[in-house]
């Protein structure tokens, strides 16, 4: 059975973009160029072309690995590309409420169910304190506070930074949130030793809409600050791309690794990233699970700054403006 993924060379003789709806569309070009149709994705030679198009050493070897990754996990890339294409039409609300519709999907589908049975198993690691809450003034930082396990991102640390943002949304005396993670990483994602112990998706989509960091940051993100540094893994860039402002210290590693486990990015991503850098630009990393550096991100757009290091217990950053 043919994978549904198209691939058009716009370079080639009479190519005609398609608009079909039930298939990943794939366009390649040694230049970018002004395409005649709707795309996911736009890989070119060009080493830094202008947004939607991506570039890369060899875009017609990346197509192949995408044609791969489509024939292995078919549901999962035309289920993150078609939420991606319908993103713009809604309100920014109804797009978290799309992405946790099809991730639930997902998880009853047989490839996260196969996943989930060859994933070894992980012991719960309780921590007191997985969040910590600072108000100074007008000023509220939210610390990830798991830095053993590189703030995986588990039940705990989901509801903490849930009340903080209920506050920053609701009071207008704070003006400033600070989002940072302590130890060497800002957010590795999600928590395996949780991940997938939901057995109902419908129970599982109804927990991820009321209650949901995503919500709270597209109300309050204007205010807040995040502060990447080491792993930026799922959760930890689709929740830091809401915020008005991101910085990001070189040792930063982003990456959206749910494909791989026959889902789409859950925590807000499709959301959160496409208004950053544009749904071509989120569909790369999120299909092919390929890491983005520091640089990279400050490129893209999905960081503003690149800064000088990073303090791994919510310290103070020292940054500066990186144009590179």
């Amino acid at each position: 059975m043919e994978p549904p993924f198209l691939l058009v060379d716009l370079d080639g003789p009479a190519s005609h973009p398609s608009r079909e709806t039930s298939c990943v569309r794939v366009a390649v070009a040694a230049e970018p160029a002004e395409t005649a149709g709707e795309f996911d994705l736009l890989l070119t030679a060009s080493p830094d072309p202008p947004r939607p198009w991506v570039g890369c050493a060899d875009p017609y070897a990346t197509a192949q690995r995408l044609r791969d990754i489509v024939t292995a996990r078919p549901d999962a890339c035309l289920a993150l590309v078609q939420v991606l294409r319908m993103g713009p039409s809604l309100p920014p609300p109804d797009r978290l409420v799309m992405e946790s519709l099809a991730y639930s999907t997902l998880q009853a589908g047989a490839a996260f169910r196969s996943w989930l049975a060859g994933k070894r198993p992980h012991a719960a690691r309780p921590s007191t304190e997985p969040v910590l809450l600072d108000r100074d003034g007008d000023r509220l930082t939210i610390t990830l506070n798991r830095p053993r396990v590189h703030n995986a991102f588990d039940a705990a640390t989901r509801d903490a930074p849930c009340e903080a943002l209920e506050v920053a949304a609701s009071d207008s005396t704070v003006t400033r949130v600070d989002l940072r993670g302590s130890g060497p990483s800002f957010c590795s994602g999600g928590d395996l030793a949780e991940f997938g112990s939901s057995t109902d998706p419908a129970r599982a989509h109804q927990a991820r809409v009321h209650r949901s960091p995503a919500a709270l940051l597209q109300r309050c993100g204007a205010e807040v600050t995040a502060h990447l540094h080491g792993a930026c893994v799922g959760a930890g860039i689709e929740l830091a791309a809401f915020a008005g402002r991101v910085t990001a210290a070189p040792d930063t590693v982003i990456r959206l690794p749910e494909i791989d486990m026959g889902l789409i990015p859950g925590a807000g991503g499709t959301a959160s990233l496409p208004t950053r850098i544009g749904r071509e630009r989120t569909a790369y990393p999120a299909l092919t699970g390929a890491a983005l550096s520091a640089a990279e991100a400050r490129r893209w757009g999905l960081a503003d700054e690149i800064a000088s290091g990073h303090a791994d217990s919510g310290g103070a950053l020292a940054m500066h403006s990186n144009e590179n």
